[in-house]
């Protein structure tokens, strides 16, 4: 496995990251259990959760995924080998949905200290190594959305965000902060409060990337390289599209995008038309398809760490095993040529 720097952080983060958010909905605690023994075992150091897991969120399963990974810690021993992140929940207006997360979650210094302790007693620890907002505050583009408006809102500034998450940090609570699911202008203007302030710099973002999916190529990656700001790619497989088993209107038993209704970004004729394309180029390099697309996006430059997201074991061990893939010159181009093609099908 390789180790990667997280950031301006001292954090050495494996290639290949464990996401968690189907533990506690479509995964039991025996299976979460298995998964991280497998990862472990395999290299895998990094961990990626949220209060706000699992996913699709629901009062009665909320904090479940911690809860998980806390009893794992207690029962494992070996926290100090973990890298382990957590994300503290955004504007309920913005991700409807999470109205039971403190009678509707805002980033402000109230609302994040409540967040950090609660998360932390789920997770059975003093402190989790990295610390992510995990959607902004501000009316802007993220989930998906496009056509950017600009209007004025009541949102939480970003100084007192990053105040409180400062504070955070000075009393161990957290190593090192980051974000998720923002634009440049919010890296930026993270970046440069930090300096004007004296406060944390964020040490990496958590933005969707996969092959159906590369806007973070335009703008957020040279500003990312520059600052020295990891990516934690999330959903590189687009919630499984890119296995192909989606396609041709095939709705695969315990899937994700069969059992809920909320996940439709990555299930438009745009897509589809890509994905077969990715398929059919990765059976002609004798790949399988998730393996690929995984690949392609572990050796991008600016990813830090590349999450994986499984509720099979049988996933999880093809996922890790994407590791052995090169992703060669030749095959590169064609991606790109599919790619330029039909662009960013799913934002």
């Amino acid at each position: 496995m390789e180790y990667r720097q997280l950031g301006q952080s001292d954090l050495k983060v494996s290639a290949l990251g464990l996401g968690t958010m189907t533990w506690g909905e479509q995964n039991t605690q025996n299976e979460a259990f298995e998964q991280m023994d497998y990862a472990v075992a395999q290299g895998i150091n990094f961990f990626d959760t949220a209060e706000m897991y699992p996913v699709p969120p629901r009062p009665e399963t909320q904090g479940s995924t911690e809860t998980y990974i806390g009893h794992w810690l207690a029962s494992r021993g070996v926290r100090d080998d973990i890298v382990l992140a957590s994300k503290v929940a955004g504007r309920v207006d913005l991700n409807p949905g999470v109205s039971h997360i403190r009678q509707g979650p805002r980033l402000n210094a109230e609302q994040i200290h409540a967040a950090i302790d609660a998360s932390l007693d789920r997770l059975q620890t003093d402190y989790v190594d990295l610390y992510q907002v995990h959607w902004p505050e501000r009316m802007t583009n993220f989930f998906g959305r496009l056509d950017y408006k600009h209007q004025q809102d009541d949102g939480v500034d970003i100084h007192e965000t990053l105040e409180a998450l400062a504070k955070v940090v000075e009393q161990g609570k957290a190593r090192y902060i980051g974000i998720s699911n923002e634009t440049a202008w919010g890296v930026t203007h993270y970046m440069n409060l930090a300096k004007e302030y004296n406060l944390p710099v964020i040490s990496s973002i958590q933005n969707p990337y996969s092959l159906v999916s590369r806007g973070f190529d335009v703008g957020l990656a040279e500003i990312c390289m520059r600052e020295r700001v990891g990516l934690l790619a999330y959903s590189p497989l687009a919630f499984g599209v890119l296995s192909g088993k989606y396609l041709n209107g095939q709705k695969p038993e315990n899937a994700r995008l069969t059992l809920f209704n909320r996940f439709q970004r990555y299930t438009n004729e745009r897509t589809s038309t890509a994905v077969a394309e990715y398929v059919a180029l990765a059976t002609r390099h004798g790949l399988d398809p998730a393996q690929m697309a995984l690949a392609f996006v572990t050796s991008r430059s600016f990813v830090a760490s590349n999450l994986l997201g499984a509720t099979t074991m049988a996933q999880l061990k093809s996922n890790i095993a994407s590791q052995s893939v090169i992703i060669s010159e030749e095959l590169e181009s064609e991606i790109n040529r599919i790619h330029n093609a039909n662009p960013n099908p799913a934002p």
